[in-house]
């Protein structure tokens, strides 16, 4: 099999050749830049430079020779564009480390620490010395009456909130005639030049995104207090995620084999809502978007959702999701032989293969061995399950745990 036939072979719960690898298939499966760097030193990699695709989470682009050596299955959308070394610009890492960033981000220095600027120059998020990532500082509708508000302007919050305005490469496109030819010109030539899988990043998220628009603490309370415009909000975004989705997918469907949203939705103790708030304030809207997907592209669909998400997943699964990532092993209720046996030939868990909460970011190589052995032996053979350790690479993670542990998945899987 080549990569692409392997991971839809796993998602069809088809027996793949061996165990399909996602490093940096999307931007919960890669690399922090600083990492990255230390990592090709350690491989004798010297050609290239650091390219950072993902400013908030400063996450590297992996080069083919990585993705190689790794034997990673996949590949993200965004690899189609940005390809010219003029689309770059000179930033400098937390360490010292000299890189690339998109031309499009807009930052700034301010004593010790870095902003991020929205087009308007306003302060969307910082990065404080000592930092390895940036943190919104920045909710544009945080003093709404919330209640009694028609919404009318949430799509023109959405530039003014950091997780909607700083885009990585593809994302920067406009959802108009030229951008769509430009996202369909990037699409085609990946598609051509690789056999990995191509995940597209759609986003779609309903549960996070008023958490950057109004605040975590005051969207979670406002689920408890006023259910009537919770339900309203939901039904609000999801027309504006159907209006992009409408244009988008029918450009880069032909093209990409997973298409992926995003809403984190646990934490390590539990589901972060109950699973009533869930049926009621977000499964009737996934439904919505993903029956769309399955119309207008022969795509699968993925979510991405952190934490505790065991008590969800039958009502995703009920709405159409195929798969999930990260699958947060050391969360409650997350153990892979757990939801394996109760949820076996309906999902594809997509993760889970190396905990980077301990093991690998704490652990010796031979604790990152043992542990991965034990992830991924029952699934050899075996479709339902593609390799990811859970969720990026961070910054202060040891190189020699991470070759360990793709060394173990390729002659163990």
């Amino acid at each position: 099999m080549n990569s692409r036939e392997r991971i839809i072979a796993s998602l069809n719960f088809r027996p793949p050749d061996r165990i399909p690898v996602d490093f940096g298939g999307h931007r919960s499966s890669g690399i922090h830049a600083i990492t990255y760097a230390r990592l090709k030193e350690a491989l004798g990699i010297k050609a290239g430079n650091i390219y950072v695709y993902d400013m908030i989470q400063q996450l590297a682009i992996i080069e083919e020779p990585v993705l190689d050596l790794f034997h990673s299955d996949t590949i993200e959308l965004g690899r189609g564009f940005l390809l010219d070394d003029s689309e770059w610009k000179d930033w400098v890492l937390p360490d010292g480390t000299p890189c690339k960033i998109p031309y499009f981000v807009n930052i700034e220095k301010k004593g010790d620490d870095w902003q991020l600027l929205g087009n308007d120059g306003k302060e969307l998020g910082v990065q404080r010395k000592g930092c390895y990532y940036f943190e919104q500082t920045h909710y544009p509708l945080k003093d709404i009456d919330f209640e009694n508000d028609d919404f009318s302007n949430l799509a023109d919050s959405f530039k003014h909130s950091m997780w909607n305005t700083i885009p990585s490469p593809g994302g920067h496109l406009g959802i108009d005639d030229q951008g769509l030819e430009q996202l369909r010109k990037g699409a085609e030539k990946l598609h051509k030049k690789t056999n990995r899988a191509i995940i597209g990043l759609f986003g779609g998220n309903l549960f996070e995104l008023p958490q950057f628009l109004f605040s975590a603490e005051k969207y979670l309370t406002y689920l408890a207090l006023y259910p009537e415009a919770c339900l309203r909000l939901s039904e609000i975004i999801t027309e504006i995620h159907m209006k992009k989705l409408e244009k988008w997918l029918p450009v880069v469907g032909p093209y990409i084999d997973i298409i992926m949203f995003g809403d984190d939705l646990g934490t390590n103790a539990g589901p972060m809502i109950p699973p009533e708030y869930y049926q009621n304030y977000f499964k009737p809207f996934h439904r919505i978007m993903w029956k769309r997907v399955k119309e207008l592209a022969d795509v699968k669909i993925q979510l991405h959702s952190c934490g505790s998400i065991e008590a969800y997943l039958e009502d995703m699964i009920d709405a159409g999701l195929d798969s999930v990532n990260p699958v947060q092993i050391s969360a409650r209720n997350m153990e892979l032989a757990h939801l394996k046996q109760k949820f076996g030939g309906k999902i594809t868990l997509w993760g889970g293969g190396c905990d980077t909460q301990r093991i690998l970011q704490f652990g010796k190589p031979d604790e990152v061995r043992k542990h991965v052995i034990e992830q991924i032996s029952p699934w050899k053979g075996q479709g339902g399950f593609v390799f990811q350790q859970v969720h990026n690479i961070m910054a202060d993670v040891p190189v020699e745990n991470i070759i360990a542990m793709f060394e173990t998945v390729h002659k163990y899987g």
